[in-house]
């Protein structure tokens, strides 16, 4: 089984006060039923309250990240079968977010 990464960026999810409740049940509804399928991994949004660090490779810690990076929003990890299955969770996260998912699979390590 393959691991894939379904992500949204935080500026992608533009509600209104009203639908936020609706949306914020639908997509942990679509959560719960990954859930209860044995697919999910992990998932969560990225707290960008807090400043990322940058640790270098010499072990120095300075604020900011890679130029260009702009990891923020939300994203699950599912294990999942084929590409297919894959697209077709995306799509169901999609819909109960009401913004586009960016879908991506995980390279296969054995070591890890």
């Amino acid at each position: 089984m393959t691991k894939y990464l379904i992500s949204f960026p935080s500026e992608a999810m533009v509600l209104t006060d009203e639908e936020f409740p609706i949306v914020s049940a639908d997509s942990h509804a679509v959560i719960q039923e990954a859930k209860d399928a044995g697919v999910y991994v992990f998932g969560g949004g990225i707290n960008e309250e807090v400043d990322p660090v940058l640790v270098s490779a010499d072990g120095s810690v300075s604020t900011g990240t890679y130029p260009g990076s702009r990891v923020k929003g939300g994203f699950c990890v599912l294990e999942l079968p084929t590409r297919e299955d894959a697209v077709e969770w995306a799509r169901k996260i999609a819909v109960a977010c009401r913004c586009s998912q960016e879908l991506r699979e995980f390279g296969y390590d054995p070591e890890s």
